[in-house]
């Protein structure tokens, strides 16, 4: 079982910046997959960035040039630097594991924490 906390959100004007960070437990983090993903109400959860073991990362279109995903095996810890906010960004972000279980990718989930970007 692996467990995800989030940290880091909170209201910042547009064009601020947030750092948010994931601390897991409970697997061998430098295996997992780890990403953040954003939900507003009434949609559906939506990757913004992903990043492999091996440290290569992939993002969002509309985050591209702006966030940065990034991962300390050492402490366990995924973190997601957003600057150049925009109030589109604004929603609950959650942090995201895919561990390799076998033959098979397990999914989990942390609680989120609300990004909130006041125009």
């Amino acid at each position: 079982q692996v467990q995800l906390v989030e940290s880091g959100g909170g209201l910042v004007q547009t064009g601020g910046s947030l750092r948010l960070s994931c601390v897991a437990s409970g697997s061998d983090f430098s295996a997992n997959t780890m990403g953040w993903y954003r939900q507003v109400p009434g949609k559906e959860r939506d990757l913004v960035a992903s990043i492999i073991s091996e440290g290569s990362a992939r993002y969002a279109v509309s985050v591209v040039g702006r966030f940065t995903i990034s991962r300390d095996n050492a402490k366990s810890t995924v973190y997601l630097q957003m600057n150049s906010l925009k109030p589109e960004d604004t929603g609950v972000y959650f942090c995201h594991a895919a561990t390799p279980s076998g033959l098979e990718w397990l999914d989990y989930w942390g609680k989120g924490t609300l990004v909130t970007v006041s125009p």
